[in-house]
């Protein structure tokens, strides 16, 4: 498996970047490597979002599209993903937020493994690489939508 944990300091209000997070539809429009996403089955109360989603990932012909179960725990201002279906063998996807001083403090916690062992080798390799470029991808998107 390839686990990694990233803290970074957004420059927008904590309710602006949740929503970015949650709106998994405009990541083509900035994510790396993201071609399409679709949000359905949602469901909301006061203190919960949940919804399955599936992003399409990759390059031209050669890509994947994983399901995954997102919920978002409004009083303690948090993201969980969960893998549904797809070429993940298992993935847990964390997101934290912390308000300071009108900017965001996020704290990302992503563990994966793919069921193709040597596409996983792969991964391994260029994974802290790709989870660099996609925080700075939601922190770029996060300057030009709030800045």
């Amino acid at each position: 498996m390839s686990s990694a944990t990233l803290k970074k300091i957004i420059p927008c209000k904590k309710k602006q970047l949740i929503e970015m997070v949650l709106d998994i539809e405009k990541y083509p429009e900035f994510v790396p490597w993201c071609i399409e996403g679709k949000k359905y089955e949602t469901n909301e109360s006061s203190d919960l979002i949940i919804f399955k989603g599936d992003l399409k990932v990759g390059k031209s012909i050669l890509n994947e599209t994983f399901s995954s179960l997102v919920t978002h725990y409004k009083e303690k201002d948090k993201i969980i993903v969960t893998n549904l279906d797809g070429p993940l063998k298992h993935l847990k996807n964390e997101w934290k937020f912390q308000e300071v001083n009108n900017t965001t403090q996020l704290e990302f916690f992503v563990d994966f493994e793919l069921k193709n062992p040597i596409l996983n080798g792969i991964m391994k390799k260029s994974f802290e690489i790709g989870l660099n470029k996609i925080a700075k991808a939601f922190e770029e998107r996060a300057i030009k939508l709030y800045k």
